[in-house]
């Protein structure tokens, strides 16, 4: 096949949070196809992973993203567009796009994430795969609903809605990460016969998250505990909302019954809201850590308690292949098809409810250790990077490699 453009909201390098983990394996999986032209956002002026991108793609064009977003949502309303495209809109990317495809054998396109369908030419005449992992409109929807800035979120959730359905009927495939976002997609769409739905889920690197390649955090290891941790990109509204109804609903009752326990908040950006508990009985706010696998495999449980979630979470996926007993919500469970008292525990967003799951758990360590080893099995068997990208060839028409893979 010919050359593969594609266009990602982020620099898929390095892949240390959840949507460039997913950018990142699937641009590696299209150079197994052909050259691939990535063009691509850097927040500000930092061009982190430029050295990766730069050995992996034929050409590409990094483009700063320095835009505020009070700026791009004035921009927005002026143009009856939603924040999500204004923000990255860039008159640089696009002139590389099309001259990318003037001077290239392009005979495919892969968007990744639903803010870059805006650089796809109307006059493109290869095929277009849109991979929107999930709903943003829904998204925005829900935190409407819940009360946060009514009038800006309905108006997000309104007009991507619009967008979402504009690329599922201008892509050959139009991808979502689980069944539940595949059907939740197709009810938000007014002519779901025209729109061609493809199920890609989350990959997990085993390999990397393994409890034999990394030994437990020096400090966590020794404080008694018990130790609960909470990874994820901590300006990112669900994350910080389901830390902060950790911190302050559940953890009250833990430490009723355990009173040396101790809640690990662990990944970058922790906002203001947040920090301002660190240090509180009970809770310690890491921020940005070289590595989130010590703090893994240092847990006595990892919780994931997402109130609002779409999509597969990376998180819930990294804590299973580390073998850790996993405590979390119906939203977070999306996508993964683990069974409840077997690969992991779900509860209800009840403190309640979840502390005594978590008491429960924490007296037998016989099961702790049960769970934690059927996990890891579970993510062996169902989540590895190469076999959820497989379909990806035969989408691109790449009629041998899919035979390959079939095979």
């Amino acid at each position: 096949m010919g050359g593969i453009l594609f266009l990602a909201h982020r620099v898929p390098f390095p892949p240390d949070r959840g949507d460039r983990i997913r950018a990142h394996h699937l641009l590696k999986a299209l150079a197994r196809l052909g050259p691939v032209h990535v063009g691509c956002f850097a927040e500000g002026a930092d061009n982190a992973g430029q050295a990766a991108l730069a050995e992996m793609a034929t050409s590409y064009c990094i483009a700063p993203r320095t835009k505020a977003l009070p700026l791009a949502g004035i921009e927005a309303v002026l143009a009856g567009k939603p924040v999500s495209l204004t923000a990255f809109n860039s008159r640089q990317l696009a002139t590389w796009v099309h001259e990318t495809i003037a001077r290239h054998d392009i005979s495919a396109i892969v968007v990744f994430s639903g803010q870059m369908g805006q650089y796809v030419p109307t006059e493109f005449a290869g095929r277009v795969i849109i991979d929107l992992c999930d709903v943003d409109s829904a998204k925005f929807a829900s935190y409407a609903e819940a009360g946060e800035r009514v009038w800006l979120n309905a108006r997000e959730a309104r007009l991507l809605a619009i967008e979402e359905e504009r690329l599922g009927r201008r892509a050959d495939a139009t991808i979502l990460i689980s069944e539940a976002e595949a059907a939740l997609y197709r009810s938000r769409l007014t002519a779901p016969e025209k729109v061609a739905v493809q199920v890609i889920g989350n990959g997990i690197d085993a390999e990397f998250f393994d409890p034999a390649a990394a030994r437990p955090h020096p400090q966590l290891e020794s404080l008694p505990g018990p130790h609960f941790v909470f990874t994820g990109q901590m300006d990112y509204r669900p994350n910080e909302q389901a830390a902060l109804w950790v911190i302050e609903g559940l953890m009250q009752r833990l430490l009723q019954r355990f009173p040396e326990a101790i809640f690990h908040v662990v990944g970058r950006n922790p906002t203001r809201a947040l920090m301002a508990h660190h240090g509180t009985p009970g809770v310690h706010v890491w921020g940005e850590v070289p590595d989130v696998r010590p703090f893994i495999a240092a847990a006595d449980a990892v919780l994931a308690p997402l109130l609002i979630a779409r999509g597969v979470q990376n998180k819930v996926l990294e804590a299973m292949a580390m073998a850790r007993p996993v405590v979390l919500t119906r939203d977070a469970a999306t996508g993964i098809d683990a069974r409840d008292g077997e690969d992991w525990l779900m509860s209800e967003a009840d403190p309640a409810i979840m502390c005594n799951r978590i008491e429960a758990l924490l007296s037998d360590p016989q099961a702790s250790a049960r769970i934690g080893a059927a996990a890891r099995r579970f993510v062996l068997d169902h989540h590895g990077w190469e076999a959820m990208l497989a379909p990806l060839a035969g989408l691109l028409g790449d009629r041998d490699e899919a035979e390959r893979h079939a095979a």
